[in-house]
């Protein structure tokens, strides 16, 4: 089929004004309640590993506070991973299915699979169920970002985008505050009473099912349909990593991975750390620490995608590698979490390592052509999470090194943002790109 033709069939098949809207409601809530998944294992992890590591103790077990500290820091940093692995390989399988059975259809079953699991994992009684149920539950919510970015982009028109954009950068945060604030209001998360988190995580799928039966499908990629339907051709997910895409995936992938190394193996540890020093004494220090961080975060990925179109994709992301670096560094070399300015710097940095969030969703889609976006941009933002992993990892062995000394992990962590002001500079400049092939 033609370029023309296929454009013809776009139009054709436009959604009206109600259907974008619940296409953008579906998909900003969907990422939203993503990132209340995503803020669970921080507030809850520590609590439920000391829930568990307290019932195997026996009296005659002698363990330093130090040792104790080592082990939920290699846990936490283990669930960690299985939410980075997890949502890596969920946006491998539901980006692709997005692009084989449709993007509306990809984003309710990712919906589905986040909250049902989740809901599962209140029943658990190992650390070990724990980290194989938070695996799976990530699969869907690596998997509701390519979809529903992808059907947001392509549902509303290209002067609408960078507003989109900053939306749905933002939405994930807006999750993070909603449980940050569960924690600090609700219902304090403790070592004895930790798994009402999981019930709330799984009240999404009432969402889940609500997308099944009402959001409309991209035109864009019912016209490719229609298009593959007559040439007989049909795209796998290792399209990407071929030519002509694969030096397209290999920056995406290095522009996608400086955030969430950023934001999981340092800013995420903030929580953490805020909750040893808290410890007993203040409980919901932890959450005050989570809802600065997320609330400065919903402020920047919000902005991301407008600033992206002021300023220039390339500046506005070097520019907040370079602001990141800065605060990062400025907040673990010289401060603690009981110092009267912790809350503000854990605010500033987290809005500036989050206006990625809302410049991610912007530039990715643009690498791509209709065929392969959902695969595309949840490979170079999902892959990035492997790599991220194998970070968390190793933050994980530092904190036992430095003896649970959480200022100085985030000390060493903190030069990733030092390359994401290099990769930049070897990324194509999408400003004023329209999605149509």
């Amino acid at each position: 089929m033609s370029a023309d033709h296929e454009v013809a069939d776009i139009s054709r098949l436009s959604l009206d004004g109600r259907q974008r809207v619940i296409v953008l409601l579906v998909a900003f809530l969907g990422w939203m309640f993503a990132g209340l998944e995503m803020n669970i294992i921080p507030l809850a992890g520590r609590p439920a590993i000391q829930s568990f590591l307290s019932a195997s103790a026996t009296e005659s077990d002698s363990i330093s506070d130090e040792q104790i500290e080592g082990q939920i820091g290699k846990w936490f940093a283990r669930y960690i991973c299985a939410f980075l692995l997890g949502a890596a390989a969920g946006g491998l399988l539901f980006g692709w299915l997005g692009d084989h059975i449709g993007r509306s259809k990809a984003m309710a079953a990712s919906i589905l699979c986040y909250s049902v699991v989740t809901a599962a994992t209140y029943f658990v009684t190992s650390l070990e169920q724990l980290f194989v149920l938070r695996f799976i539950a990530c699969l869907g919510i690596g998997g509701m970002w390519p979809n529903g970015v992808a059907l947001a982009s392509e549902a509303w028109s290209e002067g609408s985008r960078p507003l989109l954009a900053g939306l749905i950068g933002t939405a994930a945060n807006v999750g993070f505050v909603i449980a940050g604030l569960l924690a600090k209001y609700y219902r304090d998360i403790t070592p004895e009473d930790w798994r009402w988190m999981f019930i709330v995580g799984g009240l999404p799928a009432i969402l889940g099912l609500i997308a099944l039966l009402i959001v409309p499908e991209s035109p864009h990629w019912l016209a490719r349909q229609n298009a593959q339907e007559q040439t007989k051709h049909s795209v796998s997910m290792i399209s990407v990593f071929q030519r002509p895409y694969l030096g397209l995936t290999i920056i995406g992938i290095c522009l996608g991975t400086v955030p969430l190394l950023g934001g999981w193996g340092t800013l995420n540890w903030t929580i953490p750390w805020a909750d040893q020093v808290g410890g007993a004494d203040d409980p919901k220090l932890k959450a005050t620490i989570s809802i600065c961080r997320s609330s400065g975060a919903a402020l920047g990925s919000l902005l991301g995608g407008w600033l992206a179109s002021l300023f220039g994709r390339r500046s506005t992301y070097f520019a907040i590698s370079l602001l990141s670096l800065l605060c990062s560094g400025y907040l673990f070399w010289n401060l603690t979490p009981l110092a009267p300015t912790f809350t503000i710097w854990v605010f500033v940095l987290g809005f500036f390592g989050t206006i990625y969030f809302g410049w991610l969703p912007l530039y990715l889609p643009e690498l791509f052509p209709t065929a392969v976006r959902a695969t595309g941009s949840g490979v170079t933002f999902n892959f990035g999470r492997i790599i991220s992993a194998v970070g968390v990892l190793g933050t994980g062995e530092l904190l036992r090194t430095f003896n649970g000394d959480y200022a100085q992990v985030g000390r060493f962590t903190h030069w990733i943002y030092l390359l994401g002001m290099i990769v930049i500079l070897f990324a194509p400049d999408t400003s004023g790109k329209r999605l149509d092939d």
